[in-house]
């Protein structure tokens, strides 16, 4: 049994989420952990709110309070919502806490006595409107690289590139859109290029997809060069570095460390202050991040190469699964337009499992991918509804009706029975090696398709005619039905947990779906002859079928109920 480290992405919690961040890491990370868990692997599944820099602490500035007024409503409503869609952490946390800004502060300083880090002066943008430096993603200009106008001081958003405020092309302030000037400030920075070949070997070496590896291959053998550890702003975690007073931690850099504070403070919290080092500095354990695929440079260069200058044995990221961009309409989700669909927004429409299916088959793992209604409308009736709930239904409804709630007793298999016990029997291990490969919307198909053949199976036996003139043969079919949707059960556990929990106190199944070791169970025959189910209720429900014509107004109308619901800080 190996261990792993199932780590998301921290949510930047100046807003609230949108359903693209959620398909992005964290939905994703939850149904790997919760496969893994399955299979009764030994995991730890961390992520936590990102609450530091100056977005935030501009926003505070704006409204009159402090940051940590602002981040404190934030985590506690964020964390909530986490809660209501299932996310199985094991600890998320914030950056705000003192596990975390101790190991911070610790882990840079051995970086520093090391020899990675070094102070020089630096010339940074300064708004002469605002009188103040600005982090690099308050200067927006043109990309030198790409062209395009609306790139950021630390990265383009469009070609990815990494970048420094100075070379962008007519650079003006996020904030008054003003013109900036450039001035010196002194900083620290962290020397990249003596990890160079190092880094070049690993990557090289590494169990990375293609996306990541050939982006971080092509990045590195360019020439790395030394990336600022410090900032200006107030709003962080203070420098250690000796002369370093006042300035603070970059934010990204802070940020991934957050996986290992975050393991370190789950086991402190278990009263194993020591545990998480068989985590993270042990070469059996994996690793595995999920993220969008702008975060790309941070968790293949940057993140690899801090842990590589610590001097420690840590784990390097064993995979990193980069999804693309989840577009809303067409568009890209915008705060500031009000375009997209929020995550608070969506639990008023429909409960969690709805949107956990539904984006898990729009993941885009590929490309980007377009949220339309009249997908999200397909999938839930179609595939949740007609498919998997309508089989459930139909095989639960009718052992409940002529079999008195009981599994029948089978006679002989015949081709067609055999032929459908070996491919739902088999399916474990199908989706399995999908999930292993982290295709987690094939890995969902595959389960779809368990009820689709279940449903023609059903229609070619027709147990509805055969209980009347052959009893024996219907009893057979539904033996037979009645195990699929026990391993239908165990499959849908990751993708819709509630759902399948519900499923599972359907068949009257002792424990909870959830429980380790259910993955291998499915492969065979959960279901003995005589064991008495519980009353079939449907699983799923249809949507309406003007529901992609209406699913704008229920968006307005929902927006307007959870600006009730938000804490003060968080309304738009």
């Amino acid at each position: 049994m190996a261990r792993w480290v199932v780590a998301s992405a921290w949510p930047y919690v100046n807003n609230v989420p949108h359903l693209g961040n959620l398909i992005g890491s964290i939905l994703s990370a939850d149904v790997f952990a919760r496969y893994l868990r399955l299979r009764g692997e030994d995991v730890v599944f961390v992520s936590g709110s990102d609450e530091h820099g100056t977005p935030i602490e501009i926003e505070a500035i704006r409204r009159g309070v402090h940051p940590k007024q602002l981040t404190d409503q934030a985590h506690e409503y964020v964390s909530s919502l986490f809660r209501e869609y299932m996310i199985s952490f094991d600890n998320y946390t914030r950056t705000e806490n003192p596990v975390h800004i101790r190991f911070v502060q610790e882990f840079m300083m051995k970086l520093y006595r090391n020899g990675y880090i070094f102070e020089q002066d630096d010339t940074l943008p300064y708004c002469p409107r605002d009188r103040m430096f600005l982090p690099d993603r308050f200067v927006v200009g043109t990309c030198p690289y790409c062209g395009y106008p609306k790139a950021h001081g630390d990265q383009c958003d469009n070609c990815g590139r990494l970048l420094h405020p100075t070379e962008l092309i007519n650079p003006r302030c996020a904030i008054c859109g003003g013109p900036v000037e450039f001035r010196k400030t002194r900083h620290w920075f962290f020397d990249l290029p003596k990890l160079q070949d190092r880094l070049l070997r690993w990557l090289e070496e590494s169990n990375l997809p293609a996306n990541v590896k050939n982006y971080s291959l092509n990045w590195v053998r360019e020439g790395l060069k030394p990336r600022s550890v410090t900032r200006d702003n107030k709003w962080g975690i203070p420098a250690p570095f000796p002369g370093a007073e006042g300035k603070t931690i970059y934010v990204w850099f802070e940020a991934l460390l957050g996986y290992i504070s975050a393991t370190i403070e789950y086991f402190e919290k278990r009263g194993e202050p020591e545990a998480w080092r068989e985590y993270w500095l042990r070469e059996d354990t994996r690793t595995v991040f999920f993220i969008g695929k702008d975060n790309i440079p941070f968790h293949a260069i940057i993140f690899p190469a801090m842990l590589m200058a610590s001097g420690d044995p840590y784990t390097l990221p064993w995979y990193i699964s980069a999804t693309e961009y989840l577009m809303y309409e067409g568009e890209q989700f915008s705060k500031s337009r009000r375009h997209g669909i929020w995550i608070d927004e969506a639990l008023e429409i429909l409960p969690a499992d709805y949107w956990r299916f539904a984006l898990i088959k729009m993941r885009p793992e590929t490309k980007d991918t377009n949220f339309t209604w009249e997908e999200f409308y397909r999938i839930v009736n179609s595939d949740m509804n007609d498919d998997i709930g309508n089989y459930v239904h139909r095989v639960l409804s009718f052992i409940r009706s002529r079999f008195k709630g009981r599994i029948p007793e089978p006679g002989g298999l015949d081709d067609k029975d055999r032929e459908f016990m070996d491919y739902y029997l088999s399916a474990p291990e199908r989706v399995g090696k999908l999930l292993d490969s982290f295709r987690l919307k094939q890995a969902l198909e595959e389960v779809v398709e368990v009820a689709r053949h279940g449903n023609q199976y059903l229609n070619a036996k027709a147990p509805w005619d055969a209980i009347k003139r052959e009893p024996e043969r219907a009893a057979t079919t539904m033996y037979v039905a009645a195990n699929s949707v026990a391993t239908l059960a165990v499959l849908l556990a990751p993708f819709v947990p509630a759902s399948a929990e519900k499923l599972w106190r359907m068949l009257n199944l002792e424990g909870s779906v959830h429980e380790k070791g259910r993955w291998q169970q499915a492969a065979k025959p959960m279901l003995e002859p005589g064991h008495e189910i519980g009353k079939p209720e449907p699983l799923f429900r249809k949507l309406p079928q003007d529901f992609p014509q209406r699913a704008p107004k229920l968006i307005e109308e929902a927006r307007r109920r959870v600006m009730e619901k938000r804490p003060p800080l968080l309304r738009w």
